[in-house]
């Protein structure tokens, strides 16, 4: 199945998309068929900031009509943050959509993850995930989702995590392993790898790019078809 990626939001997260994919089909051996169109971040985030859904739904489906136009099967955001306008997305959308979001309240069950702790833009975490996690309960850090919510945004937008911006993140998490409970932290910023990767940080961490990868290679190697993947059209 011919993939096609909604990326530039930002543009780390889109490497490691491509990154991930190239080698979950590699380690099959089998061929990958992807084509990755190039969304304007800054319009993203003004949308995101002022709850303009339709706007950026609009955005989308122009995108994703290039995605067709080049013989994509399928399209996914390679953005968490960016699911904010999903719903207004879908019926716009030529291509069936394979969503970040839905297959992570099945992957937190399917571990007996209870509680976690999220991670990301100031809407996810404020909205727990968008309201869409139904058997696992999520708790985000209420006092510095501002904090957090703008420095994810800068990262994201540079491409590039400082070790103080590091060191906020992960010790973040761990006061939500040990004040709230949290059985995981969810990386649920797809830009967070640039934090996050190569440490040790003491708790259990779930990087959400990882659930979305796994369910694109599944589409990608005819594993799975679209309705199995729960993707929306």
């Amino acid at each position: 199945m011919h993939i096609g990626l909604i990326g530039g939001i930002g543009v780390a997260a889109t490497v490691v998309y491509y990154q991930r994919l190239s080698a979950a089909m590699a380690a099959r051996g089998q061929p990958m068929e992807l084509t990755i169109v190039n969304a304007d971040v800054q319009e993203l985030i003004r949308n995101n900031l002022s709850d303009e859904r339709e706007a950026q739904a609009q955005v989308y489906a122009k995108l994703i009509e290039r995605l067709k136009s080049a013989g994509a099967d399928c399209a996914a955001i390679t953005s968490l943050g960016g699911h904010f306008c999903y719903d207004e997305t879908v019926p716009l959308s030529a291509l069936p959509l394979v969503s970040a979001v839905k297959p992570m309240d099945a992957y937190f069950a399917s571990r007996g993850l209870n509680t976690v702790g999220l991670l990301g833009t100031q809407v996810v975490m404020r909205t727990k995930l968008y309201g869409q996690l139904a058997r696992t309960r999520a708790v985000a850090p209420e006092e510095e989702i501002e904090v957090l919510g703008q420095t994810y945004q800068d990262m994201a937008v540079a491409g590039v995590c400082t070790e103080r911006d590091r060191a906020l993140f992960l010790e973040a998490g761990r006061r939500m392993v040990n004040d709230l409970n949290a059985d995981a932290i969810v990386l649920a910023g797809t830009d967070l790898n640039l934090a996050f990767d190569g440490q040790e940080p003491g708790y259990t961490v779930v990087d959400a790019l990882d659930v979305h990868v796994d369910v694109l290679t599944r589409l990608a190697s005819d594993e799975w078809t679209l309705e199995k993947a729960g993707a929306d059209r």
